[in-house]
């Protein structure tokens, strides 16, 4: 069922409301007539008409509409209400929800750890995921996604879009004006930082402050070079407490990303010295690439979303993205971050839903209904075509690659008090004068006794 869910879906769009008819639009077809959906495949969840399913998520407007778009094909072919729910209080209030016996039948966590931390603390809540949901999932997924949703051994949640946080964004025009390539090495990017210096130029921008999360941003940057210097194997040890926070190959890997963000000659371009790292709003921090006096600024493919209204994301445009080059060049390392999606019944319209979303024609649907981009899925069978930006396709190929080692932003595994704590503090005590030695030892002592 789940292979066979609508290779008709990849082609056809849900004919309805009015909500879809600019969608439809953007697609390029007929705009004036409808398109029928062979409902076909659907039958294989049974009779559904007249059920619902509640979902609650962070996911809210400009996004919450193309996630609604994207669920009418299931809606129409099989009679289930989709009722939809996002609030920007989702990770502090799911909980209250679900020890008030209140829980939502689906979820979307934004990280592995506070799935966890559910399944830890409210174990006869969460439902694991259905045969046919991971049947999705093994056939659809590198098998390190199916990993972030499985907890001792149970698998309880699949993945749903996906973020590609391993980018260095520039001005592809500044570059061909100056004659510069985009590195391929780590020792490529450092030579390239040297060779702005010599031209007379400071190559990087940075900011780190986002309000009570400041600090966040760095953390990316971090684990991004853990995984280049140390290696899978040792992040994995890192963020699971195998090895101490402060072990000597975690504090190379602070120095590396330290040769870029605490160096006087490459940081902060056009915005201060390095303490202005931590009092740069993250928004902002890459907008001197705009007006020249910034060459490269790290960042997500999220950050997209953040340039002033008008900048032209794209190869020949104002701003583009490549790939955070490792050491060498046989494997690419790639820090993601994402959705996943736990439910808390077991009701057959449920089970049907979650294996929806896992399937390849749920991941083509949402594309076609993300006609203004800035979102793309680990879903191998996502067809890259429907992605609406060349920059969502390349995130996509980079998601896909065979030789991809994916592992999952680091802070969002690791205990809240130290991710979602610590860590951010240390990044801010860092970048305004403490050693490598003093803060990477000062998060290792606020780990806790039983993590």
């Amino acid at each position: 069922m789940a292979g066979g869910l609508g290779l008709a879906l990849a082609l056809t769009a849900c004919s309805g409301g009015g909500d879809s008819g600019d969608e439809g639009t953007d697609s390029g077809g007929d705009t004036g007539a409808a398109t029928e959906i062979d409902c076909a495949p659907y039958e294989e969840f049974g009779d559904l008409e007249g059920t619902s399913v509640s979902i609650y998520t962070s996911i809210v407007e400009p996004e919450q509409q193309t996630q609604e778009d994207s669920y009418d094909p299931f809606e129409e072919c099989t009679g289930v209400t989709v009722e939809y729910e996002g609030s920007r209080e989702f990770e502090a209030q799911l909980l209250v929800r679900i020890q008030a016996g209140n829980a939502p039948d689906i979820a979307y966590l934004p990280q592995p750890g506070l799935l966890r931390t559910i399944v830890q603390d409210f174990p006869d809540a969460i439902k694991p995921a259905p045969d046919a949901t991971a049947a999705n999932v093994d056939e659809f997924f590198n098998p390190a996604w199916k990993e972030y949703g499985t907890v001792d051994g149970t698998f309880y949640a699949a993945p749903l879009g996906s973020n590609v946080k391993s980018y260095v964004w520039y001005s592809p025009a500044m570059f061909e004006d100056a004659g510069y390539e985009v590195p391929e090495t780590w020792d490529d990017l450092l030579a390239l930082s040297d060779q702005i210096v010599d031209d007379g130029a400071m190559p990087w921008c940075a900011g780190v402050e986002s309000g009570d999360a400041t600090g966040w941003p760095l953390t990316d940057f971090i684990e991004d070079v853990v995984l280049r210097t140390a290696g899978p194997e040792v992040y994995d040890q890192w963020v699971n407490h195998e090895i101490p926070f402060n072990d000597p190959q975690i504090v190379e890997a602070w120095d590396t990303t330290g040769e870029i963000v605490k160096n006087d000659e490459y940081v902060n371009a056009g915005l201060g010295g390095v303490d202005s790292i931590a009092t740069t709003p993250w928004t902002d921090a890459g907008y001197p690439i705009l007006d020249g006096t910034c060459w490269l600024h790290r960042a997500a493919n999220f950050y997209a979303t953040q340039w002033p209204e008008g900048t032209e994301v794209a190869p020949d445009g104002d701003v583009y993205a490549f790939y955070l080059p490792n050491t060498d060049t046989d494997t690419r390392p790639v820090l993601v971050g994402g959705e996943f999606v736990a439910a808390f019944d077991d009701r057959p319209e449920v089970q049907a839903f979650q294996t929806y979303l896992a399937s390849a024609d749920w991941a083509n649907t949402k594309a076609t209904t993300t006609p203004m981009g800035g979102w793309v899925s680990a879903n191998n069978g996502l067809d890259p075509e429907n992605l609406a930006t060349e920059f969502d396709q390349l995130s996509a190929e980079i998601l896909a690659d065979e030789d991809a080692v994916v592992r999952f932003d680091g802070s969002d595994l690791m205990p809240g008090e130290v991710g979602a704590g610590t860590f951010w503090t240390a990044i801010v005590d860092w970048l305004t004068g403490a050693s490598t030695e003093e803060v990477t030892d000062q998060v290792e002592q606020s780990w806790p006794a039983a993590s």
